[in-house]
């Protein structure tokens, strides 16, 4: 007899490839069952002093007595993190300005527990080009050493908000797989954030994962009149998995982790203020409020079963089912770490 999907969702090892902030309040992650999650533990635009201030807070947050929070070094962590009643915390950048034009900083920041690295965020850095950047000019050689060491050092190489070029040329250079944590196909949805379908093989190709975001942006099939739900997410997870096959598939929903929402509403502000051309067509026809630039069906990590009942409505198998909510990303992980 089938399972039901709240049976599937409750014993799935769940793991979320981006939230992109957070202030420490995992209530949220608990109630949709999220075993683990690569939270941003430093803003997107910060160079190195803030970003060591972000993750002393961090730091701060897992020593406390009651906290909800299990820091990942290896991935044994994250099934630890779930029995413990906990969400394992992997840390990770979504902008490698931190390290400025330093390689010996991958150690230090690799030694206080960053094991994911987004190369750049939207612009251009000493590493390559941002997705939003008019001239992708690729990886620099400064970058294709970064890459090297990030290897031996076994931190995961992020290529969601990379150009297509600096993507390209970031495959080439890795020796271990890549991760996109957060973004869709562009051949569904031909937005800047999202992915081509050479840039998905690519990254597939190096035993990598594509995480599938439920962020509005990139969901939406740009119909004014309707805001994007989960039918809108499922059919970019279909390609992609189409494409490349389950087994180079994850979820990465780019969710706020916070009680509050109005706490990040200055991140909002600030992409709009920034970046206007990823997100202003999106924001005239539904507003520009943190809770409406996700999907009408699934706002929240609490609403993560939602995802599954859809999966389920659609006729997936349990085992791919599972395999997308966190184990594929767990087996990958574990091979770019080397644990």
């Amino acid at each position: 007899m089938a399972r039901t999907a709240e049976q599937i969702h409750r014993d799935a090892l769940i793991v979320d490839g981006l939230g992109f902030g957070s202030d420490g309040y995992a209530g949220n992650l608990i109630a949709g069952n999220v075993a683990a999650i690569n939270i941003t533990v430093a803003d997107v635009t910060g160079d190195f002093e803030p970003c060591c201030d972000n993750m002393a807070t961090w730091c701060a947050r897992l020593d406390a007595a009651d906290s909800p929070w299990r820091l990942v070094l290896e991935t044994k962590d994250i099934a630890a993190a779930k029995a413990a009643g906990q969400v394992g915390l992997i840390m990770g950048w979504q902008n490698m300005r931190p390290i400025g034009d330093r390689l010996e900083r991958l150690t230090l920041f690799r030694r206080l527990g960053v094991r994911v690295m987004q190369l750049t965020y939207n612009e251009r850095n000493f590493i390559g080009s941002g997705c939003l950047e008019p001239v992708d000019s690729g990886l620099s050689a400064f970058g294709k050493n970064a890459i090297q060491e990030m290897n031996r050092l076994g931190i995961a190489v992020d290529l969601s908000h990379v150009a297509e070029r600096t993507c390209l040329d970031a495959v080439a250079a890795s020796d271990k797989p890549v991760l996109i944590t957060h973004a869709n196909a562009k051949a569904v949805r031909d937005v800047p954030r999202n992915k081509s379908d050479a840039v998905i093989k690519a990254v597939a190709g190096t035993g990598g994962l594509i995480g599938a975001s439920v962020y509005g942006p990139m969901c939406w099939n740009g119909d004014a009149s309707r805001p994007p739900n989960l039918s809108d997410f499922v059919r970019h997870l279909e390609h992609i998995v189409g494409l490349v096959g389950v087994a180079h598939v994850s979820l990465g929903t780019d969710f706020p982790i916070v009680g509050d929402l109005s706490k990040v509403d200055h991140i909002i502000a600030r992409t709009m203020a920034r970046y206007p051309g990823n997100v202003n067509t999106y924001a005239a026809a539904f507003g520009n409020d943190v809770k409406t630039r996700y999907l009408s069906d699934c706002a929240s990590p609490a609403e993560l079963p939602n995802l599954t009942r859809a999966l389920v409505a659609r006729g997936w198998r349990e085992a791919d089912i599972r395999a997308v909510l966190g184990e594929n990303l767990v087996r990958v992980l574990g091979a770019i770490w080397g644990n």
